[in-house]
């Protein structure tokens, strides 16, 4: 007997089945209902025969679908009802027992956190590949000069390993907050039932111990209703993103032949489809591109959740594809920032002489004439008046006269003045904690290894 006097529509049936894209938490569907069947058996809520026959088929199952096998139901709605359809035909009537004490509510809950979990502990270990490879990358290039930019305009000098160690620290907060996701994942939502619980002594501990959970989540209600630990996932998913799109975006940079400070590996270019030249830095512009594909899908999810009444609605299937789509995103994304920067080859020569351009030294002029008790206003107000003369006159600040410099300011030695404009002395005068100076890039790349391989 049915609830239902007519079939679903066949539209109807297509908007509402989720097989297509939720067969991947298979594994999880599996693995749970294991340990539900074993739970059901240890509180004699079903017979010791029976837990053998459900698992037996569940081992069967399992069979099927790794080897591909596995023979789905055009009215299989989703993989859910496909995995105990496929159960009950080989253990027969026993298969409808599986179900006790249970919920497709909590069941799907619980077969997502369980995904998310695994999709953020990945996450960190791609990270990590990552952040070892841009280590690395810094550790060969540690004295390597080459502009530092603000507004895409040359402004100070900076060491090349300083400059990879930047995104070393964005990826290490990134790994922190797919730390966070998976923590949040820790409380079973299975026993939850529908919404208010079930009407069997069940053991959840036991549940949540087999299934390596913390924790059983307190409340029947918040248990069904739950997705934020989606959300964290893909809250940091979008930050990770941008990070790498940060990156992609200097490597296309760098690469042009305007900048020539890099040359990407043949591996992770591609070629133009008329002319024969050009090796297009297509990898590091997918990073651009992929980033606000997964900043969507965060924000839609966000859409789907606001304002949605406790506790289970069909709008939560939606969680699924925004979520499957930004885990394998991400980690196209993190594998091939990694590859590209492994297979990098920096151009030292090209970076120096973009770092010889003796404008970048004037906050160095600047700081000098601080020290020798002028106002800082004051020294931006003459060393940028000083630019202008070298600029409108088509020199460079070393190749003004004494008297320009001594008619600048009285405190400007041109001795002095010429041994700041040393490439050396740029870079090395940055020596407070965090900055250039190679003495406090080495501590950076002592404390990133310390981040990366902790005691």
């Amino acid at each position: 007997m049915s609830r239902f006097s007519e079939p679903q529509d066949p539209i109807f049936h297509r908007l509402n089945a989720s097989l297509a894209f939720d067969q991947r938490l298979w594994p999880h569907d599996v693995a749970q209902s294991r340990a539900h069947a074993r739970m059901l058996a240890a509180q004699s809520i079903i017979g010791t025969d029976d837990r053998d026959a459900l698992l037996a088929a569940l081992d069967a199952v399992e069979a099927e679908l790794v080897a591909g096998t596995f023979d789905f139901a055009t009215d299989d709605e989703d993989i859910h009802m496909a995995i105990e359809r496929r159960v009950t035909e080989i253990a027969g009537r026993v298969g409808g027992t599986l179900h006790t004490a249970r919920s497709r509510n909590d069941q799907v809950a619980t077969d997502v956190a369980l995904f998310t979990r695994d999709a953020a502990g990945h996450a960190t270990r791609a990270i990590d590949a990552l952040t070892a490879a841009l280590v690395d990358a810094a550790e060969r290039h540690l004295d390597w000069p080459l502009p530092g930019y603000t507004h895409l305009q040359r402004a100070q000098p900076v060491y090349l390993a300083h400059h990879l160690l930047a995104y070393v620290w964005m990826l290490l907060r990134d790994r922190e907050r797919f730390v966070f996701a998976e923590s949040q994942t820790a409380a079973l939502p299975l026993g939850a039932g529908a919404l208010a619980g079930v009407n069997f002594a069940t053991d959840r501990n036991a549940v949540a111990a087999e299934l390596g959970f913390a924790q059983i989540a307190p409340n029947s209600i918040d248990a069904v209703s739950n997705r934020d630990f989606v959300l964290d996932y893909l809250a940091a998913a979008a930050t990770c993103a941008t990070h790498l799109s940060r990156l992609g975006a200097e490597l296309v940079l760098w690469s042009s032949e305007e900048f020539g400070f890099v040359t990407l590996s043949d591996a992770w270019t591609s070629g133009s489809s008329i002319m024969p030249q050009k090796k297009n830095p297509d990898a590091a512009e997918l990073l651009r591109a992929k980033a606000p594909r997964i900043v969507a899908h965060l924000s839609a999810l966000h859409g789907v959740m606001h304002g949605l009444p406790l506790t289970y609605n069909k709008d939560m299937q939606e969680d699924k594809e925004h979520l499957f789509d930004t885990v394998d995103t991400l980690d196209l994304c993190l594998a091939s920032a990694t590859g590209m920067i492994r297979g990098a080859r920096f151009h030292r020569e090209r970076m120096s002489a973009a770092a010889s351009d003796d404008l970048i030294a004037a906050t160095d002029v600047a700081d000098h004439l601080v020290k020798r008790g002028v106002p800082f206003r004051e020294c931006h107000g003459i060393v940028a008046g000083l630019v202008r003369i070298a600029v409108d006159s088509g020199r460079t600040l070393a190749e003004l006269t004494d008297d320009e410099l001594r008619g600048a300011s009285e405190q400007l030695e041109p001795e002095a003045f010429r041994a700041l404009l040393s490439q050396s002395a740029w870079l090395e005068s940055k020596v407070s904690a965090g900055g250039t100076a190679l003495a406090r890039v080495r501590e950076q790349l002592d404390a990133a290894r310390s981040a990366l391989h902790p005691v």
